[in-house]
């Protein structure tokens, strides 16, 4: 994989190589973390994403978890379903795009206050550049918020995020920000699992220009 030569390919396979697509055609407009990991990563983003700033939402859908009370200069939505994203209210614009397939993104450099990918970071089968092209549309040290729980599409998560335990999870997102440039990676357990769904994040701050 570009930028993780010590790994194989294998292991971003899925289980499901059909395209993505074809899998994100019909919308699901579901939640995929309980009520108190919704909130928990609701809470991060009060903690972190900068009111006012422009936040681009990557890979979400009809939700993008953000506090209600907070005002942004504008949120940008990416996803794979255009009804999901035309249903969110806190987006200001937003494009569909299998990042799998074209990780470019249709950002100007150094546009970008914030970014954030929510429980979704364990279907990309190419993530450094991906994120590469996350931390060229951030303006230097913006943050990126990357949060994760145990759940999944098993037919489209990739291998290795299956194969490794929840601790893992934490180290490998790491490994994807520190090898696409970004610094100050910090990785938080916001909810442990025993009375909700486990929450993890991992925040990378945009290198110095």
């Amino acid at each position: 994989m570009t930028g993780l030569p010590e790994l194989p390919a294998e292991a971003f396979r899925k289980a499901d190589p059909s395209p993505d697509t074809l899998f994100y055609r019909e919308p699901r407009f579901v939640t995929h973390i309980d009520d108190a990991a919704v909130a928990a990563v609701t809470a991060l983003y009060r903690e972190i994403l900068p009111p006012g700033g422009v936040v681009l939402d990557l890979m979400g859908s009809w939700v993008s978890h953000l506090p209600p009370e907070v005002a942004y200069g504008e949120v940008i939505g990416h996803g794979m379903n255009a009804e999901e994203l035309a249903a969110n209210p806190r987006l200001g614009r937003w494009f569909v795009q299998d990042l799998n397939a074209a990780p470019a993104l249709p950002l100007e450099t150094d546009s970008l206050d914030a970014a954030a990918i929510c429980v979704s970071i364990q279907y990309l089968q190419d993530p450094v550049p991906v994120l590469r092209e996350v931390a060229r549309a951030l303006r230097p040290g913006a943050p990126l918020v990357i949060t994760f729980s145990n759940r999944c599409f098993p037919t489209k998560a990739v291998a290795i995020w299956q194969a490794l335990g929840e601790g893992d999870h934490a180290r490998l997102v790491a490994l994807y920000l520190e090898r696409a440039g970004f610094g100050a990676v910090e990785a938080r357990t916001l909810l442990d699992g025993r009375r909700s769904d486990p929450l993890r994040a991992v925040i990378g701050r945009a290198p110095p220009g």
